[in-house]
């Protein structure tokens, strides 16, 4: 299910300006906690605000990455 038009969702690659990094939205809890992996390593972070996510690359093109 996608978050609308320009809103991150689960699988997209984004870059978040709070937290100034990259990384791919695990989960959306409760439709406004976003739980995100980093890009490359381990750990992870939340947002509460996704209109501060920018979406890098959608869930779609990231399927397609070999």
């Amino acid at each position: 299910m996608s978050g609308g038009e320009g809103t991150a969702w689960v699988g997209d690659l984004v870059h978040d300006e709070d937290a100034g990094r990259r990384g791919i939205v695990t989960d959306v809890r409760g439709g406004f906690l976003w739980v995100l992996r980093p890009e490359f390593g381990t750990g992870q972070w939340t947002s509460l605000a996704p209109e501060r996510l920018t979406v890098v690359m959608p869930r779609e093109e990231m399927r397609e990455e070999p």
